[in-house]
């Protein structure tokens, strides 16, 4: 089937006087890959839970396949599979009795429920480790696991609330590898995450969260056609860097912007071709500024989002 699955309509939710999600509207279409990108308290833990119905909004409303998303025991939520940001795991219980476990409380027994554990450990390559507890695994593992019982009960769309936040390089492609699968079978996927390297390898789709408002709604290509930079320079400095000397940089041939950290030691520079960088180092050494690193790039989704925000997305 083609078509909307998901459709969030000017969620808002307010803490005291604090506006933690702000009008948040997005579609997702059946089969498609949506990533949501934003930093760390940009909004997009407490989307996740109004959209899955863990948190009820102040205003707004959330259909899936057409329902509407409401509090309590409601049918639509079985639709949905969550792998939260926290791991919800029983660390005494071997990985097939966990699975038994969040099976049952989808409703699964006998058969059905034997097949499904089957097809989600082989899935996240845990089928070797399925007799074994959760307590002796890595935390990459833990995560795998938890994917795994998001998708026991075959829901329509997987939403995954920063599944590789503390697992080592070899975990997090591990991860990846499972869901490139997910993606392959057609499954419907929401996919938030701070890493932008993440998401641009994942989504078919962005958007782009910050202080709890929608700042981009758009395709990969799209976004990187807002940006005139082709390349981006980050350099390390051994001290903080002036401000009128962050004002010359940016005026020189070939730069497009220039961004710099808190602390003025960390320069993002946006470069309209690769071939300037080289100068622009020579132009910090002669104005007194050692560097202890430097790396040059393609334009990015973190270059996006300092062209839309001004700041990193890990500020």
């Amino acid at each position: 089937m083609t078509g909307m699955l998901l459709d969030v309509q000017h969620l808002t939710k307010t803490y005291g006087s604090r506006k933690v999600v702000d009008n948040i509207s997005f579609s997702v279409m059946r089969g498609q890959t949506l990533g949501l990108l934003g930093p760390n308290g940009a909004g997009k833990s407490t989307t996740v839970s109004m959209i899955c119905g863990l948190l009820p909004p102040d205003q707004g409303q959330v259909l899936l396949d057409g329902q509407t998303m409401g509090a309590g025991n409601n049918a639509v939520k079985f639709k949905i599979g969550l792998v939260p940001q926290d791991l919800a795991l029983y660390d005494e219980l071997p990985a097939r009795e966990n699975l038994k476990l969040f099976g049952a409380l989808y409703g699964l027994f006998g058969s059905k429920l034997q097949e499904r554990c089957d097809a989600v450990l082989e899935l996240v390559n845990l089928a070797d480790r399925a007799g074994d507890k959760p307590a002796t695994f890595s935390g990459g593992m833990k995560r795998r696991l938890n994917i795994a019982a998001a998708l026991l009960h075959d829901p329509e769309l997987l939403i995954l609330d920063e599944p590789t936040v503390g697992v080592d390089p070899q975990s997090r492609n591990a991860i990846f590898d499972s869901l490139d699968v997910l993606k392959a079978q057609g499954r419907t996927l929401i996919y938030t995450s701070h890493y932008m390297e993440e998401v641009e390898r994942l989504a078919d789709h962005i958007v782009i969260i910050d202080h709890g408002k929608v700042i981009a709604n758009e395709t990969p290509a799209d976004l990187y056609r807002q940006l005139p930079a082709k390349a981006a320079l980050e350099v390390d400095l051994h001290r903080k860097i002036s401000d009128i000397d962050v004002a010359a940089l940016s005026v020189l041939p070939g730069v497009d912007s220039v961004h710099m950290n808190d602390h003025g030691k960390h320069l993002h520079v946006a470069l309209t071709e690769h071939e300037v960088a080289m100068g622009l180092l020579n132009w910090l050494d002669k104005a007194g500024y050692k560097t202890s690193h430097f790396a040059t790039a393609k334009t990015n989704l973190e270059a996006v989002f300092l062209t839309l925000t001004g700041r990193s997305l890990r500020d």
